[in-house]
Protein backbone atom coordinates (compact mmCIF):
# COMPACT_ATOMS: atom_id res chain seq x y z
CA UNK A 1 0.00 0.00 0.00
CA UNK A 2 2.87 2.21 0.81
CA UNK A 3 4.07 2.44 -2.69
CA UNK A 4 0.30 3.53 -3.84
CA UNK A 5 0.01 6.02 -1.46
CA UNK A 6 3.86 7.65 -2.13
CA UNK A 7 2.62 7.67 -6.09
CA UNK A 8 -0.56 9.71 -4.61
CA UNK A 9 1.69 11.87 -2.56
CA UNK A 10 3.12 13.85 -5.97
CA UNK A 11 -0.43 14.48 -7.05
CA UNK A 12 1.18 15.99 -10.04
CA UNK A 13 0.13 16.44 -13.34
CA UNK A 14 2.37 14.36 -15.84
CA UNK A 15 4.35 12.64 -12.92
CA UNK A 16 4.50 8.44 -12.24
CA UNK A 17 6.42 7.66 -9.63
CA UNK A 18 7.87 3.83 -8.43
CA UNK A 19 10.13 2.75 -5.42
CA UNK A 20 12.67 0.44 -6.37
CA UNK A 21 14.18 0.50 -3.06
CA UNK A 22 12.38 1.40 -0.12
CA UNK A 23 14.22 3.92 2.28
CA UNK A 24 14.10 4.57 6.15
CA UNK A 25 12.40 6.64 8.71
CA UNK A 26 10.15 9.46 7.79
CA UNK A 27 10.42 11.80 4.79
CA UNK A 28 12.74 13.90 5.67
CA UNK A 29 11.83 17.96 6.24
CA UNK A 30 12.70 19.77 2.72
CA UNK A 31 12.69 23.48 3.98
CA UNK A 32 14.12 26.57 2.50
CA UNK A 33 17.89 25.99 2.57
CA UNK A 34 17.77 22.48 3.13
CA UNK A 35 20.95 21.08 0.96
CA UNK A 36 20.32 17.86 -0.45
CA UNK A 37 22.36 15.33 -1.54
CA UNK A 38 21.47 12.42 -3.95
CA UNK A 39 22.33 10.28 -7.32
CA UNK A 40 20.32 10.87 -10.05
CA UNK A 41 20.29 8.63 -13.38
CA UNK A 42 18.05 10.55 -16.61
CA UNK A 43 17.02 7.89 -19.56
CA UNK A 44 14.67 8.07 -22.32
CA UNK A 45 11.38 6.57 -22.60
CA UNK A 46 13.01 4.39 -25.41
CA UNK A 47 12.98 0.77 -25.25
CA UNK A 48 17.19 0.44 -24.64
CA UNK A 49 16.05 3.02 -21.83
CA UNK A 50 19.13 4.99 -23.04
CA UNK A 51 21.27 6.99 -20.12
CA UNK A 52 21.56 10.15 -21.22
CA UNK A 53 23.39 11.33 -17.90
CA UNK A 54 24.35 9.12 -14.77
CA UNK A 55 26.12 10.66 -11.41
CA UNK A 56 27.27 7.87 -10.48
CA UNK A 57 29.48 7.69 -13.54
CA UNK A 58 30.43 10.96 -12.84
CA UNK A 59 31.36 9.73 -9.49
CA UNK A 60 30.32 12.35 -7.11
CA UNK A 61 26.23 12.63 -6.02
CA UNK A 62 24.97 15.78 -6.49
CA UNK A 63 23.84 18.68 -4.30
CA UNK A 64 21.20 21.28 -4.12
CA UNK A 65 20.00 23.72 -1.71
CA UNK A 66 15.91 23.85 -1.67
CA UNK A 67 14.47 27.16 -2.66
CA UNK A 68 17.82 28.13 -4.20
CA UNK A 69 16.49 28.80 -7.86
CA UNK A 70 18.22 25.36 -9.19
CA UNK A 71 16.84 25.49 -12.61
CA UNK A 72 15.31 22.19 -12.53
CA UNK A 73 12.56 22.81 -9.80
CA UNK A 74 10.80 19.23 -11.03
CA UNK A 75 13.46 17.88 -8.75
CA UNK A 76 12.84 18.93 -5.73
CA UNK A 77 9.43 18.15 -6.14
CA UNK A 78 10.23 14.43 -6.89
CA UNK A 79 12.90 14.45 -3.90
CA UNK A 80 10.64 15.85 -1.39
CA UNK A 81 8.60 12.51 -1.76
CA UNK A 82 11.12 10.16 -0.65
CA UNK A 83 12.98 9.00 2.05
CA UNK A 84 16.40 8.70 2.90
CA UNK A 85 18.10 5.56 0.88
CA UNK A 86 15.32 5.18 -0.90
CA UNK A 87 15.54 4.61 -4.78
CA UNK A 88 12.80 5.25 -6.64
CA UNK A 89 12.05 6.15 -10.25
CA UNK A 90 9.82 8.91 -11.81
CA UNK A 91 7.99 9.05 -15.57
CA UNK A 92 7.70 12.19 -16.13
CA UNK A 93 6.19 14.17 -18.85
CA UNK A 94 7.21 17.19 -21.40
CA UNK A 95 5.68 20.05 -19.19
CA UNK A 96 8.42 18.64 -16.60
CA UNK A 97 11.45 18.15 -19.00
CA UNK A 98 11.83 21.15 -21.10
CA UNK A 99 14.62 22.43 -19.14
CA UNK A 100 16.63 19.46 -18.86
CA UNK A 101 19.05 20.14 -21.94
CA UNK A 102 20.07 22.98 -20.29
CA UNK A 103 20.51 21.81 -16.53
CA UNK A 104 22.17 18.82 -17.96
CA UNK A 105 24.87 21.29 -19.85
CA UNK A 106 26.30 23.22 -16.88
CA UNK A 107 26.34 19.67 -14.83
CA UNK A 108 28.60 18.28 -17.65
CA UNK A 109 30.57 21.47 -18.00
CA UNK A 110 30.89 20.99 -13.86
CA UNK A 111 31.72 17.31 -14.03
CA UNK A 112 34.50 18.24 -16.83
CA UNK A 113 35.69 20.58 -14.33
CA UNK A 114 34.71 23.32 -16.82
CA UNK A 115 32.94 26.31 -15.76
CA UNK A 116 29.70 25.68 -16.46
CA UNK A 117 29.82 29.47 -17.94
CA UNK A 118 26.08 30.40 -17.72
CA UNK A 119 25.68 31.08 -14.35
CA UNK A 120 26.06 34.78 -14.15
CA UNK A 121 23.59 35.22 -16.87
CA UNK A 122 20.65 32.51 -15.56
CA UNK A 123 18.39 35.05 -15.05
CA UNK A 124 17.71 35.79 -18.45
CA UNK A 125 18.07 31.47 -19.30
CA UNK A 126 14.51 31.81 -20.51
CA UNK A 127 15.15 34.20 -23.56
CA UNK A 128 18.21 32.20 -24.34
CA UNK A 129 16.33 29.13 -24.42
CA UNK A 130 14.50 29.68 -27.44
CA UNK A 131 17.09 31.67 -29.37
CA UNK A 132 18.35 27.95 -30.39
CA UNK A 133 22.08 27.48 -29.85
CA UNK A 134 23.83 24.04 -29.67
CA UNK A 135 24.39 23.01 -26.23
CA UNK A 136 27.65 21.72 -27.28
CA UNK A 137 26.40 17.62 -26.75
CA UNK A 138 24.63 16.60 -29.26
CA UNK A 139 22.18 14.26 -27.31
CA UNK A 140 20.99 17.40 -25.62
CA UNK A 141 20.45 19.25 -28.67
CA UNK A 142 18.30 16.53 -30.01
CA UNK A 143 16.32 16.89 -27.00
CA UNK A 144 15.93 20.64 -27.21
CA UNK A 145 14.73 20.77 -30.38
CA UNK A 146 12.41 17.76 -29.51
CA UNK A 147 11.47 17.27 -25.63
CA UNK A 148 10.42 14.39 -24.92
CA UNK A 149 9.15 13.00 -21.45
CA UNK A 150 12.05 11.15 -19.47
CA UNK A 151 12.79 9.10 -16.66
CA UNK A 152 14.41 9.92 -13.46
CA UNK A 153 15.87 7.48 -11.42
CA UNK A 154 16.91 8.97 -7.97
CA UNK A 155 18.72 7.72 -4.89
CA UNK A 156 18.16 9.85 -1.65
CA UNK A 157 21.64 9.68 -0.08
CA UNK A 158 20.70 12.73 2.47
CA UNK A 159 19.26 16.35 3.49
CA UNK A 160 20.82 18.68 5.81
CA UNK A 161 19.04 21.17 7.31
CA UNK A 162 20.12 24.74 7.05
CA UNK A 163 21.35 24.87 10.61
CA UNK A 164 23.73 22.14 10.37
CA UNK A 165 25.34 22.84 7.51
CA UNK A 166 25.47 26.60 7.24
CA UNK A 167 28.89 27.30 8.29
CA UNK A 168 30.13 30.75 7.69
CA UNK A 169 32.16 31.68 4.62
CA UNK A 170 34.90 32.70 6.59
CA UNK A 171 35.68 28.78 7.83
CA UNK A 172 35.26 27.61 4.55
CA UNK A 173 38.32 26.77 1.95
CA UNK A 174 38.46 28.21 -1.21
CA UNK A 175 37.12 25.01 -3.57
CA UNK A 176 33.58 25.74 -0.73
CA UNK A 177 33.66 29.60 -1.83
CA UNK A 178 33.38 29.36 -4.98
CA UNK A 179 30.82 26.64 -4.71
CA UNK A 180 29.17 29.01 -2.55
CA UNK A 181 29.39 31.64 -4.76
CA UNK A 182 26.17 30.94 -7.59
CA UNK A 183 24.04 29.82 -4.35
CA UNK A 184 24.26 33.24 -2.76
CA UNK A 185 24.28 35.14 -6.13
CA UNK A 186 20.93 33.12 -7.01
CA UNK A 187 19.41 33.67 -3.49
CA UNK A 188 20.33 37.40 -4.14
CA UNK A 189 18.50 37.44 -7.27
CA UNK A 190 15.61 36.02 -6.08
CA UNK A 191 15.75 38.56 -2.91
CA UNK A 192 15.66 41.35 -5.84
CA UNK A 193 12.92 40.00 -7.63
CA UNK A 194 10.44 39.92 -4.63
CA UNK A 195 11.69 43.67 -3.94
CA UNK A 196 13.56 43.22 -0.39
CA UNK A 197 17.00 45.31 -1.39
CA UNK A 198 18.18 45.94 1.79
CA UNK A 199 18.65 41.67 2.14
CA UNK A 200 19.65 41.25 -1.46
CA UNK A 201 22.26 43.28 -0.87
CA UNK A 202 23.66 41.13 2.06
CA UNK A 203 23.83 37.40 -0.14
CA UNK A 204 25.49 39.53 -3.09
CA UNK A 205 28.21 41.15 -0.88
CA UNK A 206 28.99 37.55 0.94
CA UNK A 207 29.71 36.27 -2.48
CA UNK A 208 31.89 38.94 -3.60
CA UNK A 209 34.19 38.51 -0.48
CA UNK A 210 33.77 34.59 -0.99
CA UNK A 211 35.31 35.94 -4.62
CA UNK A 212 37.60 38.59 -3.42
CA UNK A 213 38.70 35.89 -0.79
CA UNK A 214 40.13 33.42 -3.35
CA UNK A 215 41.32 35.96 -6.05
CA UNK A 216 44.16 37.24 -3.52
CA UNK A 217 45.67 33.77 -4.15
CA UNK A 218 45.77 34.27 -7.57
CA UNK A 219 48.27 36.47 -9.77
CA UNK A 220 46.47 39.56 -11.44
CA UNK A 221 45.12 39.44 -14.71
CA UNK A 222 45.71 36.24 -15.58
CA UNK A 223 43.30 33.90 -16.27
CA UNK A 224 41.50 32.75 -13.16
CA UNK A 225 42.14 36.24 -11.67
CA UNK A 226 40.57 37.80 -14.29
CA UNK A 227 37.77 35.06 -14.66
CA UNK A 228 36.82 35.55 -10.51
CA UNK A 229 37.04 39.28 -11.37
CA UNK A 230 34.53 38.91 -14.20
CA UNK A 231 32.36 37.39 -11.90
CA UNK A 232 32.95 39.78 -9.13
CA UNK A 233 32.24 42.44 -10.99
CA UNK A 234 29.09 40.93 -12.33
CA UNK A 235 27.64 40.54 -8.69
CA UNK A 236 29.17 44.19 -8.05
CA UNK A 237 26.61 45.47 -10.29
CA UNK A 238 23.76 43.76 -9.29
CA UNK A 239 24.52 44.98 -5.30
CA UNK A 240 24.85 48.76 -7.11
CA UNK A 241 21.33 48.14 -8.82
CA UNK A 242 20.00 47.54 -5.41
CA UNK A 243 21.86 50.66 -3.98
CA UNK A 244 19.45 52.32 -7.02
CA UNK A 245 16.46 51.19 -5.63
CA UNK A 246 17.18 52.12 -2.03
CA UNK A 247 18.39 55.41 -3.06
CA UNK A 248 21.92 55.22 -2.15
CA UNK A 249 22.81 57.11 -5.59
CA UNK A 250 26.19 58.45 -4.13
CA UNK A 251 27.40 54.84 -2.61
CA UNK A 252 26.52 53.52 -6.27
CA UNK A 253 28.92 55.63 -8.55
CA UNK A 254 31.57 55.10 -6.22
CA UNK A 255 30.84 51.30 -6.57
CA UNK A 256 30.55 51.84 -10.54
CA UNK A 257 33.40 54.04 -10.76
CA UNK A 258 35.67 51.36 -9.68
CA UNK A 259 34.47 49.39 -12.14
CA UNK A 260 34.99 51.39 -14.84
CA UNK A 261 38.81 52.47 -13.88
CA UNK A 262 39.73 48.57 -14.08
CA UNK A 263 37.56 48.17 -16.75
CA UNK A 264 36.53 51.27 -19.22
CA UNK A 265 34.89 48.42 -21.70
CA UNK A 266 31.69 47.36 -18.91
CA UNK A 267 28.63 49.35 -20.06
CA UNK A 268 27.25 47.79 -17.61
CA UNK A 269 28.80 49.52 -15.42
CA UNK A 270 28.71 52.57 -17.36
CA UNK A 271 24.94 52.52 -17.51
CA UNK A 272 23.86 52.39 -13.95
CA UNK A 273 25.73 55.08 -13.02
CA UNK A 274 24.73 57.15 -16.00
CA UNK A 275 20.96 56.52 -13.96
CA UNK A 276 23.04 57.14 -10.43
CA UNK A 277 24.33 60.46 -11.69
CA UNK A 278 20.97 61.30 -13.32
CA UNK A 279 19.38 60.97 -9.68
CA UNK A 280 21.55 63.55 -7.87
CA UNK A 281 21.11 65.77 -11.02
CA UNK A 282 24.52 65.61 -12.09
CA UNK A 283 23.67 66.14 -16.22
CA UNK A 284 26.60 66.47 -17.55
CA UNK A 285 27.83 63.62 -16.08
CA UNK A 286 24.80 61.61 -16.59
CA UNK A 287 24.94 62.29 -20.78
CA UNK A 288 28.55 61.33 -20.85
CA UNK A 289 27.87 58.01 -18.96
CA UNK A 290 24.96 57.36 -21.62
CA UNK A 291 27.01 57.98 -24.70
CA UNK A 292 29.78 56.04 -23.47
CA UNK A 293 27.12 52.90 -23.39
CA UNK A 294 26.16 53.55 -26.94
CA UNK A 295 29.71 53.51 -27.83
CA UNK A 296 30.47 50.36 -26.23
CA UNK A 297 27.04 48.85 -26.71
CA UNK A 298 24.28 50.29 -29.51
CA UNK A 299 21.65 47.45 -28.59
CA UNK A 300 21.63 49.60 -25.61
CA UNK A 301 19.74 52.44 -27.43
CA UNK A 302 16.19 51.75 -26.64
CA UNK A 303 17.34 51.59 -22.87
CA UNK A 304 19.48 54.49 -23.25
CA UNK A 305 17.04 56.93 -24.91
CA UNK A 306 14.54 55.72 -22.24
CA UNK A 307 16.89 57.25 -19.21
CA UNK A 308 17.41 60.33 -21.57
CA UNK A 309 13.97 61.29 -21.52
CA UNK A 310 13.87 60.68 -17.81
CA UNK A 311 16.83 62.42 -17.41
CA UNK A 312 15.29 65.65 -19.87
CA UNK A 313 12.13 65.49 -17.73
CA UNK A 314 13.88 66.25 -14.27
CA UNK A 315 16.53 68.61 -15.41
CA UNK A 316 13.15 70.36 -16.11
CA UNK A 317 11.49 70.17 -13.44
CA UNK A 318 14.59 71.49 -11.50
CA UNK A 319 14.83 73.99 -13.66
CA UNK A 320 11.17 74.92 -12.91
CA UNK A 321 11.56 74.77 -9.11
CA UNK A 322 14.84 76.81 -9.22
CA UNK A 323 12.94 79.28 -11.21
CA UNK A 324 9.96 79.31 -8.71
CA UNK A 325 12.51 79.68 -5.85
CA UNK A 326 14.25 82.65 -7.28
CA UNK A 327 11.21 84.25 -7.96
CA UNK A 328 10.15 84.67 -4.47
CA UNK A 329 13.54 86.47 -3.76
CA UNK A 330 12.92 89.32 -5.87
Amino acid sequence: MADMQDTMLLGLEGIKKTILHGGTGDIPKFITGAKVTFHFRTQLCDDERTVIDDSKVVGTPMEIVIGNMFKLDIWETLLSSMRIGEVAEFWCDIIHTGVYPLVAKSMRRIAEGKDPVDWHIHTCGMANMFAYHSLGYDDLDELMKEPKPLYFVLELIRVQQPSEYNRETWAMSDEERLKVVPVLHGQGNKLYKQGHYQEATQKYKEAIICIKNVQTKEKAWEVPWLKLEKMGNTLTLNYCQCLLRMEEYYEAIEHTSDIINQHPGDFKAYYLRGKAHAEVWNEAEARQDFSRVLDLDPGMKKAVKRELAVLNMRMEEKNQEDRNKYKGMF
